[in-house]
């Protein structure tokens, strides 16, 4: 059943023109990025500085395997992106989110 299950796994990447082991490599791979990213970006408001470039890097590796799907896909179905879309978009708003959140926990922390 499990062999099963790979080979199902492997048609999709095959039916839909990308790689699922790149995929999944871009999608962990980037993790410690984006949770450096983040943490760049609360350092850098804290000490009341542009948090620009670090959201833009936040947002670059919380979508990227998705970039890949973007440009290497083909033929992918309407319900899949909605669903990305839904994903990303509640991924950005709960990032937000924790990210305030950690911002005001360091402004409130007393400085030695």
């Amino acid at each position: 059943m499990l062999d099963a299950m790979h080979q199902w796994f492997l048609s999709l990447g095959e039916q839909y023109g990308v790689n699922p082991y790149i995929f999944g490599a871009i999608y962990v791979g980037a993790i410690p990025f984006f949770l450096a990213s983040i943490a760049w970006l609360v350092k850098r408001a804290r000490a009341g500085r542009s948090t620009l470039l670090p959201t833009m890097l936040a947002g670059f590796f919380f979508v990227s395997a998705y970039l890949y799907l973007a440009v290497v896909g083909r033929n992918i179905p309407v319900w899949v992106w909605l669903f990305l879309a839904a994903l990303v978009l509640y991924g950005a708003w709960t990032t937000v989110r924790d990210t305030r959140r950690k911002i005001a926990a360091e402004k409130d922390k007393p400085t030695v």
